[in-house]
């Protein structure tokens, strides 16, 4: 038995499906008010997405036979119910990853100081006190941020981190509450998740793409047409990232309004991996198909698996048409490489379950930040425990032996919100 059977039999027992005459009408599992019309012919449809992606019965059309047979004398589907369906589960190298989950902390620690070190204060034409130096600055809102306490009790964290060399000078808790406003710092927190993602270049090469959001403090209100009433809610922070496949490090963040469509981001994500990856396969769901997006992925070397939708055809030529016929003749290929893109959302699951779902800030600017500041922690988890499964060196510099000063980190374009 599949999963798909298994859910089909659940919604044949508990919910309404009827026929109209033509089609089958079959409720969403998911979502109360949507409702599939489903054919059980010969050749089955539905307008579920499942079945749009694989061309193959989904647990609707499943359904519709189970109660066709039981209330109309139709053919059931024939399904082994002796074995209950298991999720697939991954191997996990449990050694490497208790060792890199026992040293984090110090480990975070150290990288991130090496992180920062690269950073070179811009020159001042003003004279009185010298500011805090801006590597202390970004060490101390990442540090915070990945500890999840209060300001606080982060006290004797700051303090240790002064005690072994992290930070130059002592900080007061109540200082990165402050830090985290710093609109200065936006570009070299989007810059340092670049940096950090960089000792894994020679291990990745795969990369999706996806979008998530992260809730506040703050409430938003809107009017909604459906039901002609004002609602109000959590307003929230939309997040777009390309990640690895393997590592799952995030290789290009961008951070836009939270209605902002996903689609015309993705050739700037993808470019900004292009430059620190080699990019050879890119995946991403429906909402990023476009000719400009196809053609960006190949212009850089990669090819795009991107899900085509349900009105999705190859008359516009070109590379467009030739991913569509790919997945239209060598499907299963086609969705193997595909699915590679929920690995983005273990990427947003990670960085939620240990930062946190929401973010503390209230300020716009200091909420964009804290967002940023959590993928910088995740990466550094990333080369962590990439240290221990790979071996690799968690070099974020390069060291040419010469009296140079490190090479600084500089703002990127596009840094604000849109």
């Amino acid at each position: 038995m599949e999963l798909r059977e298994l859910r089909a039999l659940e919604l044949a027992a508990r919910s309404r499906i009827v026929f109209d005459g033509k089609t089958w009408i079959v409720p969403s599992q998911t979502n109360v008010s949507a409702k599939y019309k489903v054919t059980i012919g010969e050749m089955p449809s539905c307008e579920c997405e499942d079945f749009s992606l694989t061309r193959k019965p989904c647990k609707h059309v499943h359904a519709a036979r189970l109660v066709c047979e039981r209330d109309h004398g139709g053919k059931a589907p024939n399904i082994v119910a002796d074995v209950v369906p298991k999720r697939p589960t991954y191997k996990q190298n449990w050694p490497a990853y208790s060792g890199a989950q026992q040293r984090e902390k110090n480990r975070v620690q150290v990288l991130l100081a090496d992180l920062c070190s690269g950073v070179v204060d811009p020159p001042r034409d003003v004279t009185g006190r010298k500011p805090i130096p801006l590597a202390d600055r970004l060490f101390s809102v990442v540090f915070k941020v990945w500890s999840t306490l209060s300001s606080r009790r982060f006290n004797c964290d700051l303090q240790e981190a002064h005690e072994r060399g992290h930070l130059s000078r002592p900080i007061h808790p109540n200082k990165v509450n402050c830090f985290m406003e710093d609109e200065e710092l936006t570009p070299y927190l989007r810059a340092m998740i670049v940096r950090s993602a960089s000792p894994l270049r020679a291990v990745e090469t795969e990369f999706a793409v996806d979008s998530s959001g992260f809730s506040s403090s703050k409430f938003v209100r809107w009017y909604d047409e459906k039901y002609g009433i004002t609602r109000s809610g959590h307003n929230w922070i939309k997040v777009h990232l390309a990640c690895g496949v393997k590592t799952q490090v995030v290789t290009a963040v961008a951070i836009y309004g939270r209605d902002a469509g996903d689609c015309p981001i993705l050739p700037e994500l993808v470019k900004t991996t292009a430059e620190t990856f080699a990019v050879k396969e890119v995946s991403a769901d429906k909402a990023y198909l476009s000719v400009e997006n196809i053609e960006t992925v190949f212009a850089l070397g990669g090819v795009p698996f991107i899900a085509p939708k349900s009105n999705t055809t190859g008359a516009v030529g070109g590379l467009f048409e030739k991913m569509f016929h790919f997945y239209q003749y060598r499907r299963e290929e086609f969705l193997q490489h595909y699915h590679k893109r929920s690995l983005v959302e273990s990427v947003f699951s990670a960085v939620k379950r240990k930062t946190g779902d929401s973010v503390r800030s209230k300020a716009p600017t200091a909420m964009v930040n804290e967002v940023l500041a959590k993928l910088v922690c995740h990466n550094l988890w990333c080369v962590i425990l990439s240290q221990y499964e790979v071996g690799i060196e968690a070099a974020f510099w390069q060291n040419d032996g010469t009296d140079r000063a490190r090479p600084s980190i500089l703002p990127m374009k596009r840094n604000g919100l849109a």
